[in-house]
């Protein structure tokens, strides 16, 4: 065999110099790059599959996925629950929220995520709260700035923060002008869901240094509980005993150069008296606390309401 015949399609002879003379190999590189790549396609593309002559039934996925309510649904419902507003809401209750949400024109939200539909909501069940059930009376609004911020410090009490709604839904029904308490809420509760978002859609915000902050910078009134959770954890027989609590709010005070403004409330620490505290349940349930008071866990979900006891709001 010659040199000649090995060179495919007569190409330079085996042992020439590549760079003398054109490739004349290219034609031949070509077709066998096509081939390999036609190989390489065909081995990766399945072949087409035969529909079986029978088919298969449909596998059982149980009971269909009930629909979720439409978006003309909710609408629907949101106007109910806005015309029950309307009937338990006075002209003058819409004039004061007014005066509070008017600066928003038409925004959905505040700055701090309160949105003014789901307070005049709020604010209609809680009225039925601050004028027939608990029967609030409170005195001493004048010294409340009309807009400059402030920190309101009351004592806490009873098991739910029946308290701090009421000096909220007194701020905007019997402030002179009516004003939005901003409650600075313990971070427990604002990890539960829904609550986090209801209390944010009502103006309150959770516990934390920089939202104090940017309250008091947007001249806010800061409702706080010192004694924070042992407040409203302690026995009957400590009730309305002010319990430890640390002074970061005095210094907010001094930074921001906004007064303090002791808040004495009477009636909270009567609503659910507690009995015991039973720890060791709460931290195998992660609670805060457990309480035992004369109707829960008794009555179950229902011994946690507070009972009708007159409220006394005083701003000394």
């Amino acid at each position: 065999m010659s040199v000649d015949d090995v060179a495919p399609g007569g190409g330079p002879a085996l042992g020439s110099d590549p760079f003398s003379q054109g490739d004349g190999t290219l034609p031949y590189l070509l077709r066998l790059r096509e081939t390999s790549m036609r190989i390489v396609t065909e081995a990766r593309t399945p072949p087409p599959r035969r529909a079986s002559e029978a088919p298969q039934e449909a596998p059982d996925l149980g009971p269909p996925i009930p629909e979720l309510p439409s978006f003309e649904d909710r609408d629907e419902a949101a106007g109910t629950l806005d015309r029950l507003t309307g009937l338990l809401l006075t002209r003058r209750d819409d004039d004061r929220l007014a005066q509070l949400f008017g600066r928003l024109e038409g925004r959905p939200y505040d700055e701090f995520g309160a949105s003014p539909r789901v307070a005049r909501n709020a604010l209609a069940f809680f009225k039925l709260l601050y004028k027939y059930w608990f029967r609030v009376q409170s005195s001493g609004h004048a010294v409340i700035p009309e807009k400059e911020g402030a920190i309101l410090a009351a004592n806490h009490g009873g098991l739910l923060p029946f308290d701090a709604s009421m000096v909220v839904a007194d701020g905007i029904l019997a402030g002179q002008p009516p004003r939005l308490v901003r409650t600075v809420v313990d971070r427990w509760a604002g990890s539960l869901p829904f609550v986090n978002v209801f209390y944010a859609r009502v103006g309150q915000v959770i516990g934390s240094r920089e939202n104090v902050r940017e309250l008091l910078e947007a001249k806010q009134l800061v409702l706080i509980f010192p004694e924070g959770m042992a407040g409203i954890r302690k026995r009957a027989a400590d009730r309305y005993v002010l319990q430890s609590f640390h002074l970061g709010f005095v210094e907010e005070s001094l930074r921001h150069r906004v007064p303090i403004i002791p808040v004495a409330i009477v009636g909270a620490d009567d609503q659910a008296p507690l009995l015991y505290d039973a720890q060791p349940l709460a931290k195998l349930l992660g609670l805060p606390f457990f309480p035992i008071t004369p109707t829960f866990p008794l009555l179950g979900p229902l011994g946690l309401l507070p009972y009708p006891v007159r409220y006394e709001i005083a701003y000394p």
